[in-house]
């Protein structure tokens, strides 16, 4: 319980007892505060409410001076005046200080471009502000952006991908069985920027030389990628290797048994199998070739991909309603289609 109520409870306590008992209270209290001070530190710590009740008491009680142990009455007295400057400081406070606050959904938006550009500052924001026709001070944008101590902020991961998935290719090899039991070999080449497959071949015996001269036919000289992911496979021989590294491409090999390091190209295989060769028969090596090829096309000019914000490898226009009735166009004998706008 606070002092105060404490002593408020004595108070009226006191109030209803004898003389006699009164004098024996007043006694023991006294010197059980001589001996507290005896052993107390110098400066005691009081609460708001012990100080109030000081104030309270200077006001009301002439011989509060006498009274006083624990503080000085120079003390109670810097109470009372620090008191008064903090009443009437509050009763003194404007009650619409500054310009008008500026609207929720403005201080977000600062503070959303601030968390996407963390290079920005205020004088970029209010650029992109005005040209959104906002009209704000500089000093309002600085005013409501977050502060940050040290260093500015890193990038995020996914912009340090975007910055590099250009310079990135995946390669692999898959099996596809044949109707008279055989298997056929397709090797791919995916250009990890817009999901593009640049070079796709099939064999029934695939070697190193053959691998090697598969990559340089992907590329012109002049458009080769940084770095290549691969697996561990022995197919990819001392012959590959030398002719990877005369092209000047860097491999970057993925941990034994570790498809999932090379998921790119995992799952373009994935989407061959699911949506072309899981629903054929292949009899030969040219049919499997037409089959692809059919694939490719749609794949790269129709089939939308959720990474690409559903748009296709080879960017589709988006076609007004303007532009004539819906018209379906079947691919790979009607297992797919795609959807255009046609006048009539």
């Amino acid at each position: 319980m606070p002092a105060p109520l404490v002593a408020l409870f004595a108070a009226l306590r006191s109030s209803i007892r004898s003389r006699l008992e009164l004098e024996a209270g007043i006694l023991a209290l006294r010197h059980q505060l001589a001996v507290l001070q005896q052993q107390a530190p110098r400066r005691p710590r009081l609460g708001r409410a012990d100080r109030l009740l000081w104030v309270l008491l200077s006001r009301l009680w002439p011989n509060w001076r006498r009274a006083v142990q624990i503080v000085t009455p120079d003390t109670v007295v810097r109470w009372h005046r620090r008191g008064f400057a903090r009443y009437w400081r509050w009763r003194s406070r404007p009650r619409r200080p500054g310009r008008p606050a500026v609207a929720a959904d403005l201080r977000a938006l600062i503070r959303q471009m601030q968390a996407a550009n963390p290079l920005w500052g205020a004088p970029r924001i209010h650029g992109e502000l005005r040209k959104l026709g906002i009209e704000v001070a500089q000093t309002t944008v600085a005013k409501y952006l977050l502060r940050r101590r040290g260093t500015p902020p890193s990038q995020t991961w996914r912009a340090f991908l975007a910055n590099h998935v250009a310079q990135l290719a995946s390669i692999d090899f898959f099996a596809v069985p044949t109707a008279t039991f055989r298997v056929l070999f397709v090797f791919i080449v995916l250009s990890h920027d817009r999901r593009r497959i640049v070079h796709l071949n099939v064999t029934s015996h695939p070697t190193a030389a053959w691998t090697a001269q598969q990559l340089r036919e992907a590329w012109p000289w002049d458009m080769v990628p940084g770095f290549v992911i691969r697996d561990r496979d022995t197919i990819y021989g001392s012959e590959f290797r030398r002719a990877v590294l005369a092209m000047g491409v860097e491999e970057v090999l993925t941990a034994p048994r570790s498809p999932w390091q090379n998921p790119f190209v995992e799952r373009v295989i994935g989407s061959l199998r699911r949506e072309c060769l899981d629903h054929v028969i292949v009899w030969n090596e040219r049919a499997l070739r037409r089959h692809l090829q059919e694939y490719l096309a749609y794949y790269h000019e129709w089939r939308t991909h959720l990474s690409l914000d559903q748009d296709a490898p080879v960017p589709r226009a988006v076609q007004p309603p303007t532009g004539g009735s819906i018209r379906q166009v079947p691919h790979l004998g009607g297992l797919h289609h795609h959807y255009e706008r046609r006048a009539a």
